[in-house]
């Protein structure tokens, strides 16, 4: 992969502000080993049409620097992950310039949509990428990172911080030893 940007993936401004409101086609399949659940898009993500696409954004560095995968990808080859055993979904659908433009009800009701969505595809965890919006939507204010006592069906319930890099309350060493935790939980490294 080069370090070059190709237009598909540097959207104008106006590209980005157009997106507001898209949502993003879940990468999802049944039985994952974990299903990755953002807040919601970007609107860099829903105008380039893929997750956790904002430059800036740590979600694909953490997933290789905890060992989930094999070597960095870029969110353009999302769908690889499924070849791992992982998958990604929002709780909330739309595209928003930030988290702060989502309404508690949006959380609640993303949280009824992805209980239906786990209850069907049957992931062994799902890691919600945000404890302040997982406190909200879940209704667990005093909840942290880590295994939460609360499941889905079968599917344990985990929190990650929200890897965007505009959260700078966690720096990469803290993500990366909070993602170690989530994949010793599932099981075996790719690298030894």
């Amino acid at each position: 992969m080069s370090g070059t940007i190709t237009k598909s993936f540097k959207p104008s401004k106006k590209e980005i502000q157009a997106a507001q409101g898209r949502a993003l086609i879940d990468v999802i399949a049944p039985r994952l080993k974990v299903l990755f659940c953002g807040i919601n898009p970007s609107l860099y993500s829903a105008a380039v049409g893929h997750h956790f696409a904002r430059p800036g954004n740590r979600f694909w560095k953490m997933l290789l620097d905890a060992d989930f995968t094999s070597h960095l990808l870029s969110p353009s080859e999302e769908n690889k992950l499924l070849e791992y055993g992982y998958g990604i979904t929002d709780v909330v659908e739309r595209a928003t310039a930030g988290a702060n433009e989502i309404t508690q009800s949006e959380l609640i009701e993303g949280v009824q949509r992805l209980t239906a969505k786990v209850l069907q595809y049957k992931p062994k965890f799902v890691a919600v990428l945000g404890i302040g919006a997982y406190r909200k939507a879940f209704m667990r204010p005093h909840a942290e990172t880590g295994r939460q006592i609360d499941a889905i069906g079968e599917s344990t319930l985990w929190v990650l911080p929200n890897p965007s890099g505009l959260n700078g309350h966690y720096q990469p060493e803290q993500l990366k030893h909070l993602s170690q935790e989530l994949h010793k939980a599932i099981g075996g490294y790719f690298r030894q």
